[in-house]
């Protein structure tokens, strides 16, 4: 091989580099899009994932939607402590205490990635001997934890701290480290507990709501649940294989409560538990896709590094919430996913680009390096 060869290797734009590369990506997600959108509104915003990461992978400005978002997130947190302060001050006094928008369960998602993602990054930076930025994002996701304990939060958001905690003690700790994070975790937890009634009184909530619902049939979010889990399976044992097709389970609820009464007559076109709501409309099929993209990205984010942990973070906390809500479904949650895995997915291929010496490339009149 001539050196004129090799220098045309390296200089020649790839067919997948440049303008003209990004309008070809862009021209196959308006196909893909086409295609999908008869089928499944849900579709398109999953298949903005690859083109989110291979945007990422040339653009350098992933780490500018990364600081927008907590930045965004952060103003949210301070108004929620504002309005819970005094209500009064809410603009729109129908709107729950503590929730200045949206509802309480895209809140409570989005503050719980952002406190994770925060304290990871606190780690990095801390040890890259930046420690006034790590005390002050320490505190920010704090500010976080504490609005979900003591203001407003959803309670399936508790069940996935316990496992994104022990993850996040598992990759940046020593072996020492990872039994005192857990045990800390655990004093401030029952620090929580002793000082925060409106935590108690979510969790011993969820007793009460259940025996109304054993006992007298009644529409308690707990019992809701559970009648929505018990129909559900019983809708994908009719159709377990292929499913009862796109958009076929609000038809299902409805036939099923015909002459029914209390949580019985409950219809509803989400049953509140993302393998169950795909199993109804696509059956074995569709979960084995589901369960592949989870893997699919679980994957991706098994390695060291703070762009990792941000990816990792998004998918832990929406696999462990799949058994309580359809949040891939569901529009703030599932674009806040497509961001996390989009975004932090393609800043890590162009930091591992960079560091095997391949990946992308800027294209001038000589070679040029990528950066990460």
């Amino acid at each position: 091989m001539t050196a004129n060869t090799s220098s045309e290797i390296v200089t020649k734009p790839s067919a997948w580099r440049g303008a003209a590369a990004w309008t070809r990506a862009s021209d196959i997600f308006v196909i893909l899009l086409a295609v999908s959108l008869p089928w499944s509104t849900s579709a398109v915003a999953l298949l903005a994932i690859p083109l989110l990461i291979y945007h990422f992978e040339t653009s350098k400005h992933g780490f500018w939607v990364i600081a927008a978002f907590l930045g965004s997130c952060t103003v949210v947190m301070l108004a929620s402590w504002v309005t819970f302060i005094d209500p009064n001050i809410a603009y729109s006094l129908n709107r729950p205490v503590g929730t200045p928008v949206k509802n309480y369960i895209v809140q409570s998602q989005v503050f719980a990635l952002c406190t994770f993602g925060g304290f990871g990054a606190a780690v990095y930076l801390w040890r890259a001997n930046f420690k006034q930025h790590a005390v002050a994002l320490t505190l920010v996701s704090v500010g976080f934890l504490c609005n979900m304990a003591f203001v407003v939060s959803s309670r399936p958001v508790w069940v996935c701290v316990p496992f994104l905690l022990l993850v996040f003690a598992l990759l940046h700790f020593n072996r020492r480290g990872v039994l005192i994070v857990p045990t800390v975790a655990v004093a401030v937890g029952a620090l929580f507990w002793a000082s925060s009634p409106y935590l108690r009184m979510r969790t011993d909530s969820v007793a009460v709501e259940y025996e109304e619902y054993h006992d007298q049939n009644a529409s308690t979010s707990t019992g809701l649940r559970l009648e929505y889990w018990r129909k559900s399976l019983k809708f994908i044992q009719n159709a377990s294989l292929i499913g009862n097709g796109t958009g076929a389970t609000k038809t299902l609820f409805e036939q099923d409560a015909v002459g029914k009464k209390g949580v019985s007559a409950e219809v509803i076109g989400n049953p509140h538990n993302q393998t169950l709501n795909v199993a109804v409309q696509w059956g074995l099929l569709g979960c084995i896709v589901l369960y592949a993209m989870w893997l699919a990205h679980l994957k991706m984010f098994l390695t060291p590094g703070l762009i990792s942990w941000i990816g990792l973070a998004a998918v832990i906390e929406n696999f462990v919430s799949f058994l309580f809500n359809s949040h891939l479904f569901d529009f703030g949650e599932g674009w806040t996913y497509v961001l996390a895995v989009g975004v932090a997915g393609g800043m890590l291929s162009r930091i591992r680009g960079s560091s095997t010496g391949g990946g992308p490339r800027k294209v001038s009149g000589s070679a040029g390096q990528a950066q990460s």
